[in-house]
């Protein structure tokens, strides 16, 4: 499965991954204002892709354009999920968000990282 994901990157999941996180959003009460938002854009994107036999998949022009991919893209590995960027979107993201992950404290991850 594709979808959009944040920071407009695109996350892919296995069919088993989605569906546990579709089980999750489904247990947060209608009234909640960021769950509905979240679930809006996160089933509104979604696209259930089956790689050829070469193991390439397609993905859908809405989805390219969401995350800006016209050309260079880098696919990362994050944790259940992989992200597809924009390589100079990623490249950004990165330099910017290097310093924060620098400065995070103990104890602030799980696991006592």
């Amino acid at each position: 499965m594709i979808t959009k994901g944040q920071e407009r990157c695109l996350y892919v999941f296995t069919t088993a991954e989605f569906q546990r996180i579709a089980q999750q959003l489904s247990e947060a009460p209608v009234t909640h204002r960021a769950a509905r938002a979240y679930s809006r854009v996160f089933f509104a994107g979604a696209h259930d892709e089956v790689p050829d036999k070469q193991g390439r998949v397609t993905i859908p022009v809405h989805l390219r354009e969401y995350a800006g991919l016209e050309r260079d893209l880098t696919v990362i590995g994050a944790s259940t999920r992989v992200e597809i960027w924009d390589t100079a979107a990623w490249s950004t993201y990165l330099e910017a968000s290097e310093q924060e992950f620098a400065e995070i404290e103990e104890g602030v991850l799980p696991g006592g990282l």
